[in-house]
C-alpha cells in the first residue's frame, strides 16, 4: 500500500500542482517561491517525496497527479474515520455533528446521498 499521508505543508504543496496541473517543473519552482519563499532544491526535495509516495509524477520536467485531490481526501476521510471511530460512519456523523447545527439544505444532501448509495445497495 502506498503512504498517502502529507503534512501541512506538503497539503498545500499539492494543491498549486492540483490546481496547475500539468505543470512544468520550472513554473512549479516559480510558484513555491512565491507561496513558500523556497529555494528550487527545496521544492525538488518536496516533489521527489511525494513522488515517491505515489501522489505525483515527474516526467520530463512536467509535474502531474497520480493520486487526484478528490481520491486524495476521500482515502484520508476514510483513515480518519477507521483510526478515530473504528470505521463507524455513524459515530463519525454523530460526533461531528453534536456541536453543530445541520442546516436543512445540509440534512438534505446527507439524505440524498444515502437515498443513491441505498439505490445501488442489494
Amino acid at each position: 500500500m502506498l503512504d498517502y499521508q502529507m503534512g501541512g505543508v506538503e497539503t498545500r504543496f499539492a494543491e498549486i500542482i492540483w490546481n496547475n496541473e500539468p505543470i512544468s517543473s520550472t513554473e512549479l519552482v516559480k510558484l513555491c517561491a512565491n507561496e513558500f519563499d523556497w529555494k528550487k532544491s527545496t521544492t525538488y526535495t518536496v516533489l521527489k517525496r511525494l513522488c515517491e509516495k505515489g501522489i505525483f509524477k515527474n516526467e520530463q520536467g512536467s509535474v502531474s497527479s497520480v493520486i487526484g485531490r478528490d481520491e486524495f481526501y476521500s482515502y484520508q476521510s476514510g483513515k480518519f474515520v477507521e483510526n478515530n471511530f473504528k470505521g463507524s460512519l455513524p459515530a463519525f456523523i454523530t460526533a461531528f455533528s453534536k456541536n453543530r447545527e445541520l442546516s436543512r439544505e445540509d440534512i438534505e444532501q446527507i439524505r440524498a446521498m444515502l437515498d443513491e448509495y441505498s439505490e445501488g445497495v442489494k
